[in-house]
């Protein structure tokens, strides 16, 4: 393999000559051959947009000579169409701060600078990664910015695969309106309830999770970049903050702001906390409801059997015909790997000291994960899960028809002791509530039709009473 010889401080070290990475990246990724994780490729766009508007704006106050500045976002623009990718090489793990990823980034746009203006790679006099690419830049202003981009970038895709997901539950919870099914508390019987009111909460749950979603999409619109390496704005110009944020405004179409303390931005990445956190909620969330799905397609003979799960492929590989909730299965795995990388985060959060958070890389990285992860999920979930589920209207009446808490509808009219006395004798004799009621002759027929009619009980109201809303 032909090889280019680079320096630093440390001294010299052979580079491929083809690589477009440089002698940084290759301290990194001999220092850093941990687990083969590299950043997440909005990350690498993040990263990359930030060195574009940081050549454009030092071109734009004379401090980068046109051409220079021309050719950086060039490069920067091969990059952002998917040129390149396989020249970011920093491991995830690596020195704190995410200098190893900075510099990666700034290699290789700088190599490929080099080569637009007629030069080879190397050939640091025409473009340097340290005095032209990351002119009036930090690692410490460049890592914190790029992080909260690509987090925000991701969420663009999140948000309307979350719309989706609402979408397909309120769908259901209209098809199933009329499915009187039982309640169950404590996985005990429970009163009736309608099963289109199940999926109608789960749609108003993700609309609330959406909703805390889109709020921490906003607070990660803030931006300390121009803080330079402690927050001062040194070897910045005066104007270089506001407009290097306007051009990433006109880029993406969001509304990127200036902090109004860098020090602040660059101590504090609590933002990015936050964002993690109402993902783990979200999660906690979906979990509960993938459990609740699992448990009512449970069966098909000795379980609940109450809805039916889309087959989406066999699930035994020794029990023929037996199919398993699979993407129920996929979304729990999702949110459990989500739930651990926000501990990731928060441990990552914490662990600033005075001017600067060092573990921003892994914090970076599980952030950005969690987002990517379910996003996908969601998609397939919503697609073949949610979209796709039918309802066993039959057993669910018969169920709920056949419920011990149906007695309490009797409170009122019995009193509790005994209406527990119906219920007692019912569970000995196998017998549904109304079989004791007539046989006890405690109501006449058309008192059962009103207090023990099961969809009635499913809306507000006082069982056997008159209409009391009007």
């Amino acid at each position: 393999m032909a090889m280019r010889i680079e320096k630093d401080i440390l001294g010299e070290k052979a580079v491929p000559a083809e690589a477009y990475y440089g002698l940084q990246s290759v301290r990194a990724m001999e220092n850093f051959s941990i687990s083969g994780l590299r950043m997440h490729p909005r990350m690498v766009e993040a990263i990359v947009l930030v060195k574009k508007a940081a050549a454009l704006v030092n071109t734009d106050v004379g401090l980068l000579r046109p051409e220079i500045g021309g050719a950086i976002a060039a490069a920067a623009d091969e990059v952002l169409a998917g040129r390149l990718r396989d020249q970011f090489v920093v491991d995830v793990y690596q020195m704190g701060a995410g200098t190893s990823y900075n510099m990666n980034v700034n290699e290789v746009l700088a190599n490929r600078a080099i080569e637009l203006l007629g030069g080879q790679k190397g050939d640091y006099a025409t473009v340097h990664p340290h005095d032209h690419v990351n002119m009036s830049q930090s690692t410490n202003d460049v890592f914190p910015t790029a992080m909260r981009v690509a987090a925000r970038l991701l969420l663009v895709e999140l948000l309307p695969v979350l719309g989706d997901l609402q979408t397909a539950l309120a769908d259901k919870a209209k098809e199933f309106d009329d499915v009187l099914k039982s309640g169950r508390t404590h996985l005990q019987d429970a009163v009736p309830i309608r099963l289109g009111q199940e999926f109608a909460a789960y749609a108003v749950t993700i609309g609330k999770c959406q909703e805390r979603i889109a709020a921490v999409a906003r607070s990660l619109e803030e931006l300390g970049i121009g803080g330079s390496a402690a927050g001062t704005g040194l070897n910045t110009h005066p104007q270089y903050r506001a407009r290097l944020v306007a051009y990433l405004r006109v880029w993406t179409g969001i509304e990127w702001r200036n902090a109004p303390d860098m020090r602040e931005a660059m101590q504090s990445n609590l933002p990015v906390a936050e964002a993690s956190s109402v993902l783990r909620l979200l999660a906690l969330e979906l979990i509960r409801i993938c459990n609740d799905l699992r448990l009512l397609a449970s069966g098909p003979t000795t379980g609940f059997a109450e809805i039916l799960l889309p087959a989406v492929q066999p699930g035994s590989s020794i029990m023929p015909g037996k199919v398993n909730p699979s993407m129920a299965e996929m979304l729990n795995m999702v949110c459990f790997q989500v739930v651990g990388n926000d501990l990731t985060v928060s441990m990552a959060v914490q662990a600033g000291q005075l001017e600067l958070n060092v573990m921003m890389p892994v914090m970076a990285y599980n952030l950005h994960q969690s987002i990517e992860i379910l996003t996908n999920a969601l998609r397939v979930f919503s697609g073949r899960c949610i979209r796709g589920i039918v309802a066993d209207i039959d057993r669910c009446r018969r169920y709920a028809e056949s419920s011990m808490a149906l007695a309490a509808a009797l409170n009122i009219s019995l009193g509790y002791a005994r209406a527990a006395e119906v219920v007692k004798r019912a569970v000995r004799e196998r017998k549904t509530i109304i079989d004791v009621v007539r046989e006890e002759k405690l109501l006449t027929e058309a008192q059962i039709a009103a207090i023990l009619n099961p969809v009635k009980l499913t809306e507000p109201g006082l069982p056997g009473q008159p209409d009391q809303s009007r």
